[in-house]
Order: C-alpha cells, then structure tokens, then sequence
C-alpha cells in the first residue's frame, strides 16, 4: 500500500505523515516513510538545489528537477518496498508537482502534467492521498512561527501569497477529480483530531 500526504507549506502534512509512520511502526507493520524532494542520494542533492533561495530557476527546470528526484525514489525505494509488501508513506508524492508546478507555477496545462506524472512514476500511483486542507493565511502564519531566530524561508516557501492561493486551488480540483483516493482533512483542527481523521479512515484498509 503507498499513502501519500499534501498540502500546502504550513498545512500540517509532514507532522501527519510522521504520526502514520510511528503509529504503523508500533503495530509491527513493515512501513517506509520517504519524504520529496528527497529520499535518496541522488534525490537528496536535487532537493538542495531546488530549495536554495539564493537560486533563480526557470519554472519548467524546476518541474523537471522535483520529475527526476521522484523517478529515482520510485525506482530506488517506493517500488522495491511496496512490491515486497510493504507499506510506503510519501511526505508528497506527484500531486504537488501538479499543484505547485502546475498550478502556483502555470507550468503546463495540469491534465498533461498529471499524465506526464505517471510516466516518471512508472505507472505507481498512491492508493490513498490525504489532503490536509488549510487556507493560505493560516498556513503562512504557522511558518513565519515556526522559523527560528536568522531563519530564512526556502525558495518555495517564500513564492507568495498569490502563488499559494494557486496551489490551494490546484489541490482543490484535484481532490474533486479523484473522490475515490483523495480524503480531505480539515487542517483548522488540532493534530491529534487529524491524526485520528486519517486512522479512522485508513484502520479498514490496513492488513490484518
């Protein structure tokens, strides 16, 4: 089983993710967490480039970048893990490459960006996303919070409010698009009660 969490920065999605992976982890199952961009050698170097406010990067290279470190986690880690059984967490997988590329970005048109997805994927998709929903001012508040002191944003992080009210509203048509694997989540709510939304949700599914 591959599960996979988006949002916008400042949603709450990594803090989700890593609650699934230690709450999976004491039932003894066989679980991966990987995070994007990132995951591997080589997509780890990728990630640096990617997140380096000191960089000017032309959008399109900037899809093809977060494209190249994910075909290398699928091949390298997510595929292997998750053909022997495993269960794979994904801190973003595909989807925000449509939403941040696609949307925030106006890279290319998202259906051709969503098929293109599936070709660096090599066909692997999640089979269940879970968008932690939260609006773009709330978000922005929590990571002006969370930064220390001299900290500075990342080059995505700091885009803008109007490249995140973009995003917002890719993930949004996303999520209408595939009722069937997204499950939306209220982010306003406190961790714990997102948290027990996802369990709630996923227990069914989950081996015996």
């Amino acid at each position: 089983m591959i599960i996979s969490f988006e949002g916008i920065d400042g949603s709450g999605k990594s803090t989700q993710a890593k609650r699934l992976l230690d709450r999976l982890g004491a039932s003894s199952l066989d679980v991966l967490y990987v995070r994007e961009p990132g995951g591997t050698a080589v997509s780890e170097r990728i990630r640096t480039l990617l997140l380096d406010p000191s960089l000017v990067m032309d959008p399109f290279a900037e899809m093809l970048l977060f494209s190249a470190a994910r075909a290398q986690l699928v091949r390298e880690k997510i595929r292997p893990f998750h053909e022997a059984g495993g269960i794979v967490i994904c801190d973003r997988f595909f989807d925000s490459t449509v939403a941040y590329q696609g949307g925030g970005r106006q890279v290319a048109d998202p259906d051709w960006l969503g098929d293109f997805q599936r070709v660096v994927t090599d066909g692997v998709v999640p089979d269940r996303t879970y968008l932690i929903r939260l609006d773009v001012a709330t978000a922005s508040q929590r990571l002006t919070e969370r930064l220390g002191p001299g900290e500075a944003a990342d080059r995505l992080e700091s885009a803008g409010m109007a490249f995140f009210e973009r995003v917002f509203n890719a993930y949004e048509r996303l999520s209408a698009s595939e009722p069937n694997r997204f499950v939306v989540i209220n982010g306003q709510q406190s961790i714990d009660e997102v948290a027990a939304e996802v369990w709630a949700d996923l227990l069914p599914t989950l081996p015996a």
